[in-house]
């Protein structure tokens, strides 16, 4: 997971937006590993999975505005990213967290980024 979390890192701290092909190819890597892993994932690594998609979620939400041509595949990955994203709060809640540790440790996430 570190890895997909230094890439959005890198992603986020980009000035010029990256291509759909590039968004769609980073999504789906996210998406295969936490298919592959997430029942295994330490409560770090799962919010900074939950943080990933809560960023992926808003920004296909705003491209699926921006980008017609490519709105509904947009819509798409922000409904999966969404998913998984309440997904990844369940197994925190299921693990003991409050919704206000995860809300702490996800402002803690942004604020390192």
């Amino acid at each position: 997971m570190e890895k997909y979390f230094e890439k959005m890192k890198e992603y986020l701290n980009m000035d010029s937006e990256i291509s759909y092909e590039e968004f769609n190819d980073y999504y789906s890597q996210v998406i295969a590993f936490l298919n592959d892993n997430y029942q295994h994932l330490s409560n770090d690594e799962t919010m900074k999975a939950r943080f990933i998609l809560s960023i992926l979620v808003s920004n296909s939400q705003e491209r699926a505005k921006k980008y017609k041509p490519l709105s509904k595949k947009y819509r798409k990955i922000a409904e999966k990213s969404n998913f998984w994203a309440e997904a990844l709060t369940y197994q925190l809640l299921k693990r003991g967290m409050t919704k206000q540790q995860i809300i702490q440790a996800e402002k803690e996430l942004h604020d390192a980024v």
